[in-house]
This record gives structure tokens, sequence and C-alpha cells, in this order.
């Protein structure tokens, strides 16, 4: 099952809620961009086992998602095919880059063991199970290909757009997301604008990417390059999320 990756058009930070960040966002699958997520017998495992090409470690997202499953009905469906079956991951795209592979693998999982266990589950409970794994995987549940998200991630709006032809751009820069936020909270609070993010919602991904900087656009670039000043974009380049990577509409 490919596991697809994301961009944000924009990201504002519009309010706190404990340790979380609220926003309002415009996500954008990228289908040219993504993993792969299969199953493969095994012989026995007494646990979950992630096979991949890049080194897991233990608090791996795949593994809250299965846990997720369980505490939701299905311990012993999971717990007895996965006693023999590996997870393959196959990752193409970047990590700690903004473009929401983790949370991607994680909403795959939940499709991926969702069809082959057949446990009936509509897309709208996998959404639901997917908010409590983390903040971006309720989008990739869901489907879509571009939405309007709000809140810490789990509240979704489809939003009909139009297709964007992108460059995208990957520096080996590892961003972490925790110390961006940590950094916006602490000295770039003062730019949370949220009557522009209420105005952007209604643009369509290209007036959006036509019309404004972007440092208006993403809230993260200014803590992002305060922490990594070798993250240098030109006018015309805007980050996703709170990673490194950045793209540009081909032509510009």
């Amino acid at each position: 099952m490919k596991s697809y990756a994301k961009i944000n058009v924009f990201l504002k930070i519009v309010d706190t809620r404990a340790n979380y960040h609220e926003i309002i966002s415009r996500f954008v699958l990228l289908p040219n961009l993504y993993d792969e997520i299969s199953f493969k017998k095994a012989d026995y495992n007494d646990e979950l086992i992630i096979v991949s090409n890049v080194k897991i470690d233990g608090e791996n997202i795949i593994k809250k998602a299965f846990l997720e499953l369980c505490k939701f009905g299905f311990k012993n469906e999971l717990e007895e095919f996965f006693k023999t079956h590996d997870v393959v991951l196959e990752k193409n795209i970047p990590m700690g880059a903004g473009l929401g592979g983790g949370s991607s693998n994680a909403a795959s999982f939940l499709h991926l063991v969702n069809d082959t266990l057949k446990l009936g589950l509509s897309t709208e409970k996998l959404v639901e199970i997917s908010a409590k794994i983390g903040a971006d995987v309720a989008f990739f549940a869901s489907g879509l290909k571009s939405a309007n998200v709000s809140g810490i991630g789990e509240v979704i709006s489809e939003f009909e757009d139009d297709e964007l032809d992108l460059e995208i751009f990957t520096p080996e820069i590892f961003s972490s997301t925790a110390l961006v936020y940590k950094e916006f909270r602490a000295n770039f609070m003062d730019k949370m604008d949220k009557n522009l993010a209420l105005n952007l919602v209604n643009l369509s991904s290209s007036e959006i990417l036509q019309g404004y900087k972007n440092y208006e656009l993403n809230d993260l670039l200014l803590p992002c390059q305060k922490l990594y000043p070798e993250l240098n974009l030109g006018d015309f380049e805007f980050l996703s999320g709170s990673g490194s990577s950045y793209f540009r509409v081909k032509g510009n």
C-alpha cells in the first residue's frame, strides 16, 4: 500500500492547548512521493516486527497505531495475525523534513490492517482512531487529496483545490518538530494571526502561493531558520510543516 507525503501550503498557529498548538492549515497530498507498506509471512513473532530500509526506533508511530487498534477492540485479531506476519516499510519520504511521512505510515497501516483482516471499520472510524495517534494522521486516514485542517490536526474539511505542479527540496537538515514549536512559543507567539488564517482557508492553493510571502504563510519558518540558519529560502520557496523540506511551483 502506498503511503503518500503531503505539504502544508500554509500553516498558521492560532492558539495553544496545554502543550499543544492549535493550527489552521492547508494539507495537500503529494501523489509522486510515497513510502510503501506491506505485510509478509514470518515464522513467529512475540511482538510487532517492522522490517525497513531505515532504522526503526522503539517509539515508531506504526506501533502506536497498532496499540490504538488493539484498544479499539481488535487486540486478539491483531496479536494473532502479527504472530506470523511482519510489517514491511519501504521509506522514500525523507524523515524530519515536514512531509508527514510517519503520520502517513500510521494511517496506511490502519487501512491495510482494516482491509487485510476485514475489520469492517469505516473511513470515519479510522479517522477517529487516527486522531489519538498523532497530529497529522487523521488527514492521511481520511483519504482526501486536499483539506483545510484545524484544531491540533483532528478537524478536517475537504477543499476542492486546483492541482499544483511542484518541485520539492529536502536539504540535509534534520529539523526537530519539538524544538521548532518550543522556539515558536518562546519567541514568536506575537506573530499569530487568526484573521489571516481564516481568509486563507477560502483561497485556492495557487492563489495563496501567488499572493503571500513565505514567512506570512508558515508561522514556523522564522523559528526554524533561527534554529537552523543554513535553511535559506528564496522569495518563491515555501517551507512545509515544521521540517526542513520546502517547495516551489514549477516555473517560478
